[in-house]
């Protein structure tokens, strides 16, 4: 098998998305490229999730859309999705529940049988898939334990019985290439990374999907990576902060997506005006106004572009993938910095949310030092005139210099 597509579903609750994770890192275990797109509605209950699995032994950067499995843990998925499956595909569903052609596992049973709680169907959906794939069960329960962070006992019985249960085993066998694992990286956990790399200090946000995973992940991992994440009240405080932490000599970073990067365009101005770096991720939405938060669009590039009164200078960048979000998030940085102006890093909700095996390019090419202001270099003028038009930086409490900015039309 050189690839092969799965699709996961069932309703908001029913944990389809940790389950697509655990069946991502099996495919992964196995030596395959993945791609993991995550598809859900703006509800904390209800509606129709579903999760597109694609593990393929070439690289892989989008999801497709007609695949070989469904996974239906409720009617609607096979209802929704009946379309998508490819001719000699094959549906396995929870047969107390659904009613479909293909393998049938009684899942809420066997979640009963061993005490379990309804969202631990989707456990017995890994395990019917593990046999369904031909992977050994020793693989399935020691990436069950990995991604399980509760009552792990029960939840490898559950795919234990759920596994033997299925008596056509290997219609889609999934061999083993004998490569490594690669990690699975989203592109916000890209973009987080890239940004630690590019010297990134303060990550200052407010949320708002698909943001808002990168505050997330900075908060989760800020400790070990040496970055400090502050919540504040609103976008505009956010944006605010960032200029007020360079102001004082500290790399810093916001993200948001359409709606509240409007309210930050009169901050990319003041940057601008002050010569003051700022980065800002900007994560698109579809749709105007306050937007649809949980589906992809990218429709905010002229905004960006235009963005801020006046004749302001900026930097807007827009990666394709994951390996470029990391690249490009480590260029905004050094770039802010050098030429001291505010740069926009454009993302959307495919990008931000969905996975990919990530490998981590090369050396990156390294930025030359912002340029800074010696004692030894006469007066400190904020905004001396030089030949490539950059003013040399200081900062509040460096010797012999009395560091002010201004947001007005100024001399040097």
């Amino acid at each position: 098998m050189s690839e092969i597509s799965i699709l996961i579903g069932g309703k908001a609750g029913d944990g389809i998305k940790q389950a697509a994770n655990t069946i991502a890192r099996l495919l992964g275990r196995q030596g395959y490229n993945i791609f993991f797109y995550d598809d859900y509605p703006s509800l904390i209950r209800g509606g129709h999730n579903f999760s597109i699995i694609r593990a393929s032994e070439s690289d892989c950067l989008c999801h497709e859309e007609v695949v070989e499995i469904i996974v239906a843990l409720n009617q609607d998925t096979v209802d929704r999705h009946i379309g998508d499956l490819r001719p000699g595909g094959v549906i396995i569903y929870d047969k107390d529940n659904v009613e479909a052609q293909g393998i049938g596992v009684p899942m809420e049973q066997i979640v009963k049988e061993h005490f379990g709680i309804p969202i631990m169907r989707n456990t017995a959906a890994i395990g019917a898939l593990g046999a369904v794939l031909d992977i050994g069960f020793e693989s399935v329960e020691e990436i069950i334990g990995a991604t399980v962070k509760k009552a792990l006992e029960v939840n490898i019985a559950i795919a234990r019985k759920a596994y033997d249960s299925i008596e056509r085993r290997g219609v889609f066998p999934v061999p083993s290439t004998g490569r490594k694992a690669l990690p699975l990286v989203t592109g916000n956990e890209a973009i987080s990374l890239g940004a630690v790399r590019g010297g990134l200090d303060l990550y200052i946000a407010y949320p708002m999907t698909p943001a808002s995973s990168i505050l997330h992940f900075l908060a989760d991992h800020g400790e070990r990576l040496g970055v400090t994440t502050v919540h504040p009240e609103s976008e505009i405080g956010a944006a605010l902060m960032v200029i007020g932490a360079a102001y004082g000599g500290k790399r810093a970073m916001t993200g948001t997506s359409g709606g509240g990067f409007a309210l930050m365009t009169e901050a990319i101005s003041l940057s601008a005006q002050l010569e003051t770096p700022m980065v800002i991720v900007e994560c698109q939405r579809a749709g105007p106004s306050t937007g649809v938060p949980t589906y992809t669009m990218q429709a905010d590039l002229k905004f960006c572009l235009g963005a801020g009164h006046g004749d302001v200078q900026r930097i807007v960048m827009a990666p394709g993938d994951a390996v470029e979000a990391y690249e490009w998030s480590y260029h905004a940085l050094n770039a802010a910095w050098y030429f001291q102006v505010p740069v926009l890093l454009l993302s959307d909700k495919h990008l931000s949310e969905s996975a990919i095996s990530f490998k981590e390019p090369g050396p990156l090419p390294e930025w030359p030092g912002i340029k800074t202001w010696e004692n030894n270099d006469g007066p400190y003028e904020r905004y001396m005139v030089t030949g490539d038009g950059i003013s040399p930086m200081a900062f509040p409490g460096t010797k012999g210099a009395t560091v002010k900015a201004t947001s007005y039309e100024h001399d040097e």
